[in-house]
């Protein structure tokens, strides 16, 4: 049992770990868009804000076992299969970037708007103010909406367990569950806890790091 869990860890790890990477390439993407042509943003367009908000909360509102099932053909057809850990990574990421993109959105909008003032009146491109102003002023709450999409993600590796996505979700399932371990169970729990403590220690750290 400490090899099933283990190797559970590690699939739990490898899942939650690269979906929240990709989430947050797609998250920021979708914020700079959102930041961008929102209301006195630096590229207003009201209409590619509201389209973009509507896609972004209609994702937000799917419960995540469900969107994982919805996404089975979608898995199937990009990695060739639809259960599995790799497999999950696809809803995962789906199901994490709305989220990512709303923090991302709200720590940018935390941005002074007299300092992207002034750098428009220096002369400063688009670019320049959202990834060396916007983007270095936002850092701090970037780090801490990373930190709680991952520990969210870890949260929904676990229920990617339940329909074939391993893990430690497929343990608690199989041997907690279906064959009345409790103390299996346990152990998953216990784990999950732990690792979503040193998660939540190291995103506190590097706030520290970057607000000073």
């Amino acid at each position: 049992m400490t090899d099933i869990l283990i190797n559970a860890l590690g699939e739990t790890i490898y899942m939650s770990f690269v979906s929240t990477f990709f989430a947050v390439m797609i998250g920021f993407f979708l914020a700079i868009i959102l930041t961008l042509t929102s209301k006195d943003g630096l590229r207003e367009n009201l209409k590619v804000y509201a389209t973009l908000d509507v896609v972004i909360n209609t994702l937000r509102s799917f419960p995540f076992i469900i969107l994982m099932i919805v996404l089975f053909p979608v898995t199937k057809f990009l990695i060739g299969k639809s259960i599995g850990t790799t497999a999950a990574i696809i809803p995962l990421t789906i199901g994490a970037a709305p989220f990512i993109a709303r923090l991302i959105e709200s720590a940018f909008k935390e941005v002074d708007f007299g300092v992207i003032q002034a750098a428009k009146s220096f002369g400063a491109s688009d670019f320049q103010i959202i990834f060396k102003i916007m983007l270095v002023e936002a850092l701090p709450s970037i780090i801490s909406a990373i930190t709680l999409t991952l520990i969210t993600v870890i949260g929904f590796s676990a229920m990617a367990g339940a329909v074939g996505g391993g893990g430690l979700g497929d343990v608690a399932i199989k041997y907690g569950y279906y064959r009345f371990q409790t103390e299996t169970m346990i152990y998953t729990v216990l784990i999950l806890i732990a690792l979503v403590q040193v998660v939540q220690s190291l995103g506190n750290y590097l706030y520290k790091i970057t607000k000073k």
